[in-house]
């Protein structure tokens, strides 16, 4: 029977053209971005899961993030730690090789220069920023210049009042989301027993001349009481350095989590999101053949209608 109305073919062939259409842009679209869609719309029943897992990841990179600027703190104050207890160990040092020469006519310089290197260290700057500062950090943690600077307050107590400018305020960092360390230390603690031994040696010289040679038994006396300071002064310091090599490994092992938190992550967003390139590639060939034959049909449909027939 010859056909004589086609209205309800011409939009069953329309319909399917479209999706037709539909189904290459969607196709095109994979293969070109690489994404399974452009928003989480298009993940269906996947965007919670895509969401979650982008919001920890998130919290990782920042985690991550933060790692760095603590590795580059923490390895700065090692080498400050370090220089502040060789000072320490350098001025000792100076005492033991004046006694065991029996001269002293260069030790006030050797202890000069052991409290420079350790004023040196408590006031290093990290990122323009002092480190033992507390939370004054644009404002250098220790103001003595020279070893009379220590002997200009009354009592050592007053001394570390005065000398120390620094503030209470520790500086604690976040490992992950329930971890936190101390991860600063300030001037005052770290020199203060330092700085008192230096005193020491400082107000003995004021009050007794400078020390000569060969040394007096009262010089030999004091230098031999005060090695004792020195040595107590170097053995804090060191603990304070095996501290912050013990957050240094708590980070090393923080960041490792996290890194493989981060891979982890990494797959389950690229599972979600991400589309099989080769599958992509197959399904747009489909779209477009299906695009093809639609038209095809299309165009066929009209050369058959109606009006062609009578035309004709």
């Amino acid at each position: 029977m010859t056909r004589i109305a086609t209205s309800n073919s011409y939009s069953t062939v329309l319909a399917d053209l479209m999706r037709a259409q539909v189904n290459q842009q969607q196709a095109n679209e994979q293969v070109s971005s690489g994404k399974a869609a452009n928003d989480l719309k298009g993940f269906a029943r996947h965007a919670d899961t895509l969401l979650a897992a982008r919001t920890v990841q998130s919290r990782v990179d920042g985690f991550l993030e933060q790692g760095k600027a603590l590795s580059s703190r923490l390895q700065t104050q090692d080498l400050a730690l370090n220089q502040t207890a060789d000072a320490a160990q350098g001025a000792r040092q100076a005492i033991a090789e004046a006694l065991a020469a029996g001269r002293g006519d260069n030790l006030m310089t050797a202890m000069s220069s052991w409290f420079g290197s350790a004023t040196e260290a408590l006031n290093t700057k990290e990122g323009g920023r002092f480190l033992f500062s507390g939370g004054q950090v644009d404002i250098k943690p220790v103001t003595a210049t020279k070893l009379s600077d220590l002997t200009a307050a009354p009592t050592a107590t007053d001394m570390v009042d005065t000398v120390f400018v620094n503030d209470g305020l520790t500086p604690v960092s976040r490992l992950d989301e329930s971890t936190t360390i101390q991860s600063g230390f300030l001037a005052d603690q770290l020199g203060g027993d330092l700085f008192s031994a230096f005193r020491q040696v400082q107000a003995y010289v004021e009050a007794n001349g400078d020390f000569t040679s060969p040394l007096t038994a009262a010089q030999s006396s004091f230098l031999e009481g005060v090695m004792g300071s020195f040595d107590a002064a170097r053995t804090g310091l060191t603990e304070q350095a095996a501290r912050n090599g013990l957050n240094q490994n708590r980070l090393d092992a923080a960041t490792a989590q996290h890194e493989s938190r981060q891979i982890m992550l990494k797959g389950v967003i690229s599972d979600v999101a991400d589309v099989d390139i080769a599958e992509a590639i197959t399904r747009l060939q489909q779209a477009q053949t299906a695009l093809q034959a639609s038209a095809q049909v299309f165009s066929t449909l009209r050369d058959s209608s109606l009006l062609n027939l009578l035309s004709n």
